[in-house]
Formats: C-alpha cells, structure tokens, sequence
C-alpha cells in the first residue's frame, strides 16, 4: 500500500519560509505523480502544485513564484519549498501520490493515496 506522510509544517511570521516533505512509502516514487493541496480552516481543499514523474511541475497562480516543488527519487521523498509566505497561506497542507508516468494535476480526485496533512500557520 503506497503511503505519503507529511511533515515540516509549524508556526512562522509573514514572509518566513518553510519546506514540506512527502515522503512515500510502499513503492518507488519515480513512478508517481505527486501532488500538493491546502485545506484552509472552513474552505475546501485546494490543488496547489503538482511535480510529474519526468520532473515537470505545475502551480496555481495564488503560489507561483513563491513556492518550488522537487522531488528526490532516491529518497522517495517531494519536497514543497515555501518562501515569502502569508498569513492566507495557513492551513493543512496534504500530498497525494498517483501512478502515472505522464501527467501531473491539481484536481485531486485523480490521487488515490494521500497523507494525512501537516499544519502550517503563518501569523500576520
């Protein structure tokens, strides 16, 4: 069973940074997609950004220029680094993993396997 599991999330100040792991377990990584999503108190959840198992990476408009998804294959690890944030930055920051060679996306419902989320607040 493949499994992601953040971490890194925490309590910072406008215009900190922070950097997000995924690190997946159960399979090799270099098979999957891997997505980022955010689920602020009372919203529904977000796509973010998105990293292809070839390396392309995709944002939303609100993160790019400020946040830079990667990935390490050797470590089964995607990392989201996360520069200049805001305080409507906060909330529970999830990766999700699919199985493509291909394509990558922001639609969540194409991830079957998921993390359970990590908190990142950013006070004003």
């Amino acid at each position: 069973q493949v499994q992601p599991v953040e971490s890194g999330g925490g309590l910072v100040q406008t215009g900190d940074s922070l950097r997000l792991s995924c690190a997946v377990s159960g399979d090799t990584l270099d098979a999957y997609a891997i997505g980022w999503f955010r689920q602020a108190p009372g919203m529904e959840r977000d796509g973010i950004s998105c990293i292809n198992a070839n390396g392309w990476s995709d944002y939303v408009s609100s993160v790019k220029g400020r946040f830079t998804i990667s990935r390490d294959n050797a470590r089964n690890t995607v990392y989201l680094q996360m520069n200049s944030l805001k305080p409507e930055d906060t909330a529970v920051y999830y990766c999700a993993a699919t199985k493509t060679n291909y394509y990558c996306s922001t639609y969540g419902r194409l991830y079957p396997y998921w993390g359970q989320g990590t908190q990142v607040t950013v006070s004003s």
